[in-house]
């Protein structure tokens, strides 16, 4: 069944929506849609109140681990946590109250997976406690794995082969689509109908989403097996087009709460 997932975007150490094409090195070029008041323990606490199982962390470069801690510490074993995730601190992660922890560039070498990489988090996060993010981007008619804050196009496709290779790794994927992240211009159907058919494991889209109606759409054209963020859209965030109370009714609805 679709759900709607909730998401804390840290940026700087605060809480923000940013388009996600324009994550780049050099300032100027960074566009945001939104900076939160509240820090970000506020919105961990409005998810734990709605029981919003499944909700990620992104830390969007450095100087935001004091933030994500803070939000961690808001609802322990209730948020997964991801930028910057290494066999390195991981565990770290996780003590400090991380559900599980999520990783991207850590795996892909250059423009590869690297399988010494997958392996070595392996030996010290197992496939429950780790989500990958294949976050991509679209050329052709394939998708494209991008790392590096989204900016570093991979050769790496986003098909059963690799869902073939990562998958006794880890127990759910994280997939933003870089290309339609933060737009509010509508989700890409395409893909969302991709991994509908490919993706083996627990699946959560984010990129684009701009109306509750988006929900319905994702659990059509996925057949159920993928769950969507809003970001930018949500009144939360500083959006008019979606509301989170609309968002938590439509969950209680799936799950036969009400």
């Amino acid at each position: 069944m679709t759900l709607f997932r909730p998401c804390i975007d840290l940026h700087e150490g605060r809480v923000k929506q940013i388009v996600g094409g324009t994550l780049a090195d050099d300032p100027k070029c960074l566009e945001t849609n939104f900076v939160a008041d509240q820090p970000p323990e506020y919105f961990s606490r409005l998810y734990r109140g709605d029981q919003l199982k499944g909700g990620h962390v992104i830390q969007l470069g450095p100087g935001n681990e004091a933030a994500a801690r803070a939000a961690l510490a808001a609802w322990p074993a209730g948020l997964q946590l991801g930028g910057g995730i290494r066999p390195d601190n991981a565990r770290q992660w996780l003590e400090a109250g991380a559900a599980k922890v999520i990783v991207t560039s850590f795996l892909f070498e250059g423009a590869r997976l690297s399988e010494q990489r997958l392996s070595e988090l392996s030996q010290c996060v197992a496939p429950s406690e780790l989500v990958i993010d294949l976050s991509c981007r679209r050329r052709g008619e394939r998708w494209y794995v991008a790392t590096n804050r989204w900016q570093t196009l991979t050769e790496v496709a986003i098909d059963d082969e690799l869902f073939r290779q990562l998958s006794a790794h880890c127990s759910e994927y994280l997939i933003h689509a870089a290309d339609v992240e933060g737009l509010r211009r509508g989700i890409d159907v395409e893909l969302v109908r991709h991994l509908g058919r490919v993706c083996p494991l627990p699946c959560t889209y984010a990129g684009g989403g701009k109306e509750l109606a988006d929900l319905d759409r994702v659990a059509q054209e996925s057949q159920g097996r993928v769950d969507l963020t809003f970001g930018s859209a949500l009144d939360i965030f500083g959006g008019s087009e979606v509301r989170y109370a609309d968002c938590v009714a439509y969950n209680r609805r799936v799950l036969g709460g009400e």
